[in-house]
């Protein structure tokens, strides 16, 4: 039987100092705040959670009421525009712009609420 060599593994010098650092520090713990900020960041979360929960059936509603759009309407499969079914375009495009739409009014409203 031929005598293989010994495998090696290659890594980068900053790559074992890392992990020698990471071991180094012990675990990471999360800052404690003081009683004001904590009340204050609760209040913040609850906010900003209601208000993601409210996009988040927007979006819902808005992908989920395409299909009885074209159920309500079903002539849509029969307009066409570059020779493409309008319900096929709506269904590709409508939904990218709909869905950016809505997040940058979250993002809005979600620092807004910060800033208050």
């Amino acid at each position: 039987m031929p005598h293989r060599p010994k495998r090696v593994a290659v890594t980068s010098p900053q790559t074992r100092l890392a992990h020698l650092r990471g071991r180094a520090r012990g675990r990471w713990r999360v800052p404690r705040l003081d009683p004001d900020d904590a009340e204050r960041a609760a209040v913040l979360y609850r906010k900003q959670r209601g208000q993601g929960l409210l996009a988040l059936v927007a979006g819902m509603a808005a992908l989920a009421g395409l299909p009885l759009v074209f159920a309500a309407w079903p002539a849509l499969d029969e307009v066409r525009l570059w020779s493409i079914p309008l319900s096929w375009l709506m269904l590709a495009v409508l939904p990218y712009p709909t869905l950016a739409a809505l997040a940058f009014w979250q993002l809005h409203r979600a620092e807004r609420i910060e800033r208050r």
